[in-house]
């Protein structure tokens, strides 16, 4: 009997396809899917910057003659639509699949994002951003879930941090790309704009090729009715492994878990599963998310009216000290990411979001008392964002591997979209009106936000340790078990902080053997 008839007749199946995925070392195929799926943020970061760039020249009679309102209301569009499109596409991805979904948003995107250099007027400029939003926010929820579920364990927590790190190499690449196509002595100005909008499909063309090469997760297939499909696809990533000078150990029948075919998840079923048996997990994403989200908005997006309002800074000198700061943010996920493999999630991300909120209060005292020139208050935001910014990349990392896989994808969109919804609009707005009047603000009442900023951030770190979960070397499966799993397996399911428990209590270690020596250098 085949294991799919097995299958449609309710029976549960054993099948060894997590455990074959988390022993593969690492090899050029890894490689491919970080580079393969890791451009969406880049795609973010540079979407985000370029917007921010073109404002000015969007505003001249020459261009689309825009008022300062519309650009304003611009952002926000596009923000919508990445929370409509996280929300719309997470559900997709959990019922379609990873593989469809991560063609079909960047698709999305690339077509919006091309045709907003063609727009005439205001409106079709805001449409084509709103999808463009929506193909990104519907790659959060789909690259995240398929990189969790193809990237072994031992690699998982650096390799997605750093790659949600990467928003700020797309925001370095606008950046540099606004120099030259927004420059009038290059490139004439009406011109120079739409192709400012051009540069990332330009991009994701290049990327189309790469990702039909990646297969379908064998995890989301495994969970979906289709285990016979997962082992093939599994046996054929083996086989590019070994091509590649990979060596793999033997799996034994303990490790295999027992699935049956489970239907789509309903919404009341994932309210139950949040609300009721993951509940501290649910508080934990939240509060994660929230909390980074809060500090992020606050500070980026008022940082030009900060330097031009205390420091005298054009709109030139403002978009200099941008590079120093989108370094910082990069140079975090980058350089600590590996540690939240070794050391660990919980006390990793205790200690990155406590960082930054102590050096962000001790910015919040100096900038206070006026001693900080424009060069130096820029240094302590990349210090604090240092930080900080492998503590944000963490919370996503977070929120994609404590729930079950068959309602990952969603659990992702929705946290996504409540921070977006909750530090990505009232953040940004209140840090604004703290910003004083005329040629010497007050301030008082910004350094005042500063405090309340990193005393945000340190409740996040400190919520973490006592809610966090120790994912680290550990099966998605061990760390939140699939609701198409069956018992009989070596996978007993939630437990209530450490994942790593067997049925009696005592914490499973994972095998680590040699032949899992190679390390990305990520």
């Amino acid at each position: 009997m085949s294991s799919e008839h097995a299958l449609d007749e309710g029976k549960a199946i054993p099948s060894l396809v997590p455990a074959r995925m988390d022993r593969l070392p690492w090899t050029r195929f890894h490689w491919m899917i970080v580079v393969g799926l890791g451009v969406s943020w880049i795609l973010d970061g540079l979407e985000i910057q370029l917007v921010s760039l073109v404002g000015n020249t969007l505003k001249e009679s020459s261009t689309l003659g825009l008022s300062t309102a519309e650009i304003g209301l611009l952002a926000s569009i596009y923000l919508a639509g990445e929370v409509v499109g996280a929300l719309f596409f997470g559900r997709l991805t959990d019922r379609w699949g990873r593989r469809s979904l991560f063609i079909i948003t960047l698709m999305v995107y690339l077509i919006a994002s091309g045709a907003a250099g063609l727009t005439w007027d205001f409106w079709s400029l805001a449409l084509c951003r709103f999808v463009a939003g929506m193909g990104i926010g519907g790659e959060y929820a789909a690259i995240n879930s398929a990189i969790d579920e193809l990237i072994p364990s031992k690699f998982r927590g650096r390799v997605d941090i750093g790659i949600n790190g990467t928003y700020w190499a797309g925001a370095l690449i606008g950046s540099a790309v606004g120099l030259v196509f927004l420059n009038p002595e290059l490139i004439p100005v009406e011109w120079g704009w739409r192709l400012c909008f051009l540069v990332g499909p330009v991009m994701g063309l290049m990327i189309i090729y790469l990702r039909r090469h990646i297969p379908e997760s064998p995890r989301w297939l495994m969970t979906h009715g289709k285990v016979e499909e997962a082992e093939r696809t599994v046996d054929r990533i083996e086989e590019t492994v070994r091509a590649q000078g990979g060596e793999l150990r033997e799996v034994k029948d303990d490790e295999a878990i027992n699935v049956v075919d489970y239907p789509p998840v309903t919404y009341r079923e994932i309210a139950r599963v949040m609300l009721r048996d993951y509940r501290s997990r649910s508080f934990l994403g939240f509060s994660m998310m929230v909390t980074q989200a809060f500090l992020y908005n606050a500070i980026f997006f008022t940082y030009a009216l900060v330097l031009k309002s205390y420091f005298g800074l054009n709109d030139s000198s403002v978009a200099l000290y941008f590079f120093p700061f989108a370094i910082g943010n990069l140079a975090g996920p980058l350089l600590l990411g590996h540690f939240f493999d070794t050391i660990g999630r919980r006390k990793m991300i205790f200690t990155t979001y406590s960082l930054a909120a102590v050096v962000l209060f001790i910015t919040a005292l100096l900038f206070n008392s006026g001693v900080l020139t424009a060069a130096t208050l820029t240094g302590l935001w990349c210090v604090v964002f240092f930080f900080a910014s492998a503590g944000a990349s963490s919370a996503y990392l977070t929120v994609s591997e404590i729930f079950p896989i068959e309602l990952r994808g969603q659990a992702i969109s929705f946290f996504f979209a409540i921070s977006q919804l909750t530090g990505g609009v009232v953040a940004p707005f209140l840090f604004a009106s703290l910003i004083g009047e005329g040629d010497h603000p007050a301030r008082g009442p910004l350094a005042v936000g500063y405090m309340v900023g990193a005393g945000i951030m340190l409740l996040g770190g400190i919520i973490a340790w006592f809610f966090g979960v120790d994912a680290e070397g550990q099966s998605l499966e061990n760390i939140a078990k699939p609701l198409s799993a069956r018992d009989g397996t070596r996978f007993q399911g939630p437990a209530p902080r450490l994942p790593s428990t067997d049925a009696q209590g005592r914490r499973i270690t994972p095998v680590k053997p040699e032949s899992e020596q190679g390390e990305p250098p990520v």
